[in-house]
């Protein structure tokens, strides 16, 4: 399973720059991610081969990662009802999806309770 980042930030111009900035400075590779703003607080998931790197080199930049988990890449047609077939294989696996976006390569990504049930052929 792949690992997806939480990390917290201020809610002002700059700081997905200044993320994705130490990230490829440190050599690190987004392999996906989307963000959203609550008030002054922004938030970013992160997808990332290499975690330990990503982590030190937001941690370095002053960013605070609020999480870290393991996540499911779930590849998917671009046709209508595409992802809804995926998405009906993991609800019948019994995961609660809590978080999804996609990769850089429109791939889903999955993060939930119940991850370790989701069949391998999704991943």
């Amino acid at each position: 399973m792949a690992t997806d980042l939480t990390v917290g930030s201020a809610n002002r111009p700059g700081t997905l720059a200044q993320a994705s900035d130490a990230l490829g400075r440190a050599g690190i590779k987004i392999e996906g991610a989307c963000g959203y703003a609550s008030g002054d607080q922004g938030v970013l998931h992160v997808l990332v081969e290499d975690a330990e790197g990503a982590r030190r080199a937001l941690i370095d930049a002053n960013f605070e990662i609020q999480a870290e988990r393991k996540v499911v890449i779930a590849s998917v047609e671009n046709r209508p009802g595409a992802a809804a077939a995926v998405l009906r294989q993991i609800a019948d696996a019994g995961v609660n999806v809590d978080l999804l976006y996609m990769t850089v390569d429109g791939r889903l990504v999955v993060g939930g309770v119940g991850l370790q049930s989701i069949p391998e052929a999704l991943g």
